[in-house]
């Protein structure tokens, strides 16, 4: 039999760079930029090991799930760590980042989330991009869940390494995955003698072999489908127009936000202030009493199309995660998420 995903001819290294010029439009950056096969723990892991080991001082930002794991990857590199942890239900201030960086000059490597889907809560990137920069550390960010519903620009910002991935408000595949790097990054990688080889977390094999390469020999084929997909939800935002994608997702929050509180059931955006919620998802907190987990159960079997998750581990008590994201930034996914989310507050505390 014939399908349309099957027997394609192999995708060769034109096509290949191809695509990632286009995200590196989508980034409107001038560094390298490399797609990498898999999710997009693979480059933000690979991008740690590559450039931090036992010489190296890093601040660590969390902020929520994603920045725990950050440090704990920099330390089995054997850096030394210095946590900066924020409440959940808020962000990080430039003056907190330059206070840290002050008191602990040492420090060389910045580590950050940009926005926080599993939180709710999004960084002010741009002012902390100054700090970093006057300082002189390596900027390390991960705008996964940003790319698409807010402005990411690794270069205005002085980022040394932006990854990104599709699945989020992209509204693409999770299969693949990108990393901006700085000719900074290069080099430290290239310094650092732990830094992976012959390695699927090997950012330097691309840049040897592939970049350096011209970008003629592809280092292993590629995931066909996941790239393919890749360049269609770009095209995608290309054509609606990025500044329109992130008003639909700036509206959705907004809407999101204020929705909740006007339903009168008692869930509260558990981001405090709206200029430090995401627009990629909202985060809702349950009344005293009422188990979000059991609330997002109760609205999914009213419909199970609804982006709606509880928050993980022990937040799933308290949290509601309205994942407003991709082609779900609209108007009407919102109101019929509020919609069954008011019916299952309203059932769980009647």
């Amino acid at each position: 039999m014939t399908h349309p995903f099957l027997d394609l001819a192999p995708m060769d290294a034109a096509r290949f760079a191809s695509i990632e010029d286009r995200v590196a439009r989508l980034l409107r950056t001038g560094q390298d930029v490399v797609i990498t096969q898999g999710e997009a723990l693979l480059p933000l892991e690979g991008a740690i090991r590559g450039t931090a080991g036992p010489g190296t001082t890093a601040l660590n930002v969390i902020t929520g799930p994603y920045g725990q794991t950050f440090g704990d990857w920099l330390r089995d590199c054997g850096a030394a760590v210095i946590d900066l942890a924020v409440p959940f239900h808020t962000a990080v201030t430039a003056a907190q980042i330059d206070e840290a960086l002050t008191g602990h000059p040492e420090i060389d490597f910045v580590s950050l989330v940009h926005a926080e889907a599993a939180t709710g809560n999004t960084n002010p990137v741009a002012e902390i991009g100054e700090v970093v920069r006057a300082h002189g550390a390596l900027f390390y960010l991960d705008a996964v869940a940003s790319i698409g519903a807010e402005p990411v620009l690794p270069d205005d910002w002085g980022v040394d390494l932006c990854v990104i991935g599709a699945q989020k408000a992209m509204g693409g595949p999770a299969g693949v995955s990108a990393v901006s790097v700085s000719e900074r990054a290069w080099a430290r990688m290239a310094a650092n003698p732990r830094a992976p080889r012959r390695s699927y977390l090997s950012l330097l094999d691309w840049k040897e072999r592939w970049i350096d390469g011209g970008r003629r020999a592809l280092l292993h084929a590629p995931a066909q489908l996941e790239m393919e997909a890749l360049d269609a939800c770009v095209a995608r935002i290309e054509a609606e127009g990025l500044e329109t994608v992130m008003s639909r997702h700036a509206s959705a929050a907004a809407a999101t936000r204020a929705g909740a509180v006007a339903l009168g059931v008692g869930l509260e955006p558990y981001v405090y202030e709206a200029r430090d919620a995401a627009p990629v998802a909202t985060t809702l907190r349950t009344p005293a009493g009422v188990v979000a987990a059991e609330v997002v159960a109760k609205a999914l079997a009213q419909d199970p199309t609804l982006p709606l998750a509880a928050g993980g581990g022990a937040l799933a008590k308290e949290m509601i995660r309205v994942n407003h994201y991709g082609t779900h930034a609209t108007e009407g996914t919102v109101r019929r998420c509020l919609a069954a989310l008011g019916s299952a507050v309203g059932g769980a505390r009647g």
